[in-house]
């Protein structure tokens, strides 16, 4: 399963049998979502710059809300999370957990809380997690380490901080990487991974958004 970051909070997972897109975004938010279409596509919230659906090819089968879906093979969770912060443009917000290709990714879309036990239980098993790290309108960066020690995923991927083409008011990357221990990480174009080939510990992996 092929993971590249579009930008902001939005990823394509491509497997064998079917591509998902998360929280597409509108051009607003710095990122373009041209020439990207997708079989399934997850809405966390209401906000333009997470529920773009419109900017996005093909006939992708859209899920907005918590539920169990099947699609094209593949497995969904969406989870209700708590209220997003005060001032906020949103009410709600809903992760998801997606089974693909034998991986398991959680995409955390606005989260503003650090996760309940209820929601720890549902995420147990997550393998990829995919996670805001820029603050204001979600989890600051020292908490998006709390929710990384509560999931225990393998593989960490920060989402929604600010870059050089984002126009969004959020933090850089580098808050997060100092919380995590860590001076510099080399941003990839994309990732591939395998149940195989996920390291044995927690590994943050950066991606470059798409150009």
């Amino acid at each position: 399963m092929e993971i590249t970051w579009i930008g902001h909070s939005c990823f394509r997972l491509r497997g064998r049998e079917a591509s998902v897109l998360t929280d597409p975004c509108a051009r607003s938010s710095g990122y373009s979502l041209a020439r990207v279409s997708a079989d399934l596509v997850t809405v966390s919230n209401t906000h333009p710059h997470h529920s773009a659906v419109a900017e996005v090819g093909g006939s992708p089968t859209i899920l907005d809300g918590p539920g169990e879906y099947e699609v094209h093979g593949v497995l969904v969770t969406g989870v209700r999370t708590t209220p997003l912060k005060a001032g906020s443009d949103v009410a709600r917000n809903t992760a998801y957990i997606i089974g693909i290709d034998d991986v398991i990714v959680c995409h955390l879309g606005d989260l503003a809380n650090v996760l309940s036990g209820e929601q720890i239980e549902i995420m147990k098993d997550v393998d990829v997690l995919l996670v805001p790290v820029g603050g204001h309108c979600t989890i600051e960066p020292g908490q998006a380490v709390e929710v990384i020690s509560q999931v225990e995923p393998k593989l960490v991927v920060p989402m929604h901080f600010a870059t050089e083409v984002s126009r969004v008011p959020l933090d850089p990357l580098d808050r997060f990487l100092r919380e995590m221990g860590l001076t510099q990480v080399d941003p990839q174009p994309r990732v591939n991974v395998t149940r195989s080939s996920l390291p044995s510990e927690p590994t943050v992996l950066v991606l470059q958004s798409r150009r």
